[in-house]
């Protein structure tokens, strides 16, 4: 009876401790599923630019994403996105559909064609894994696509000047000058 009486709290800290996780981790929408989102409640848009075989977008995918601060706060300001610029998901987007006709799937852990709508990502024309977007509720380029790996403390301000909408009334400038780092 007594080993009961101490095994029941430990499980259910358990229970909590595996629920926090589970809700720590970005919940990652399909391009398809942002329009209706939209309907109900507008936010921007995050979008995480990767391939299979890119090393540092799997570092993106470990450090960054798997952080819970990082992942609660794109759960709660963003629609999050997980775009394979390599891969084949038919993608209808402003009216016009795009796909990967030259996908290879004997390629699909390795080098493959460009999806023609990573080029929506491209920045001076040019396309770089990991590339992190961030989009307003009618998919226009809030900036310009960030390319390259971000830990929690780069990407912190970057999320947190589109997720609250300094974006509309400070320059980017003038944010930082007055941003607290909380992810240290």
């Amino acid at each position: 009876m007594k080993s009961a009486k101490h095994i029941l709290p430990l499980l259910i800290s358990l229970s909590f401790t595996l629920l926090a996780q589970a809700q720590s981790k970005v919940q990652w929408f399909k391009f398809s599923d942002i329009e209706k989102l939209q309907k109900k409640q507008q936010k921007p848009i995050f979008v995480d630019v990767y391939t299979n075989w890119c090393g540092p977008c799997k570092m993106l995918d470990a450090n960054t994403f798997n952080d819970p601060r990082v992942a609660e706060y794109i759960n709660k300001n963003f629609y999050p996105v997980k775009f394979n610029a390599e891969g084949n998901d038919t993608i209808y987007f402003q009216g016009q559909l795009y796909m990967n006709q030259n996908y290879d799937p004997t390629r699909a852990h390795s080098r493959n064609a460009t999806h023609p709508f990573a080029g929506y990502f491209a920045v001076n024309g040019g396309l770089a894994y990991p590339t992190t977007a961030y989009l307003d509720p009618n998919f226009k380029h809030l900036t310009q696509p960030i390319q390259g790996y971000l830990t929690p403390q780069n990407i912190e301000p970057i999320l947190k000047y589109f997720g609250t909408n300094a974006y509309k009334t400070k320059t980017w400038e003038d944010f930082l000058k007055d941003f607290k780092p909380e992810w240290q």
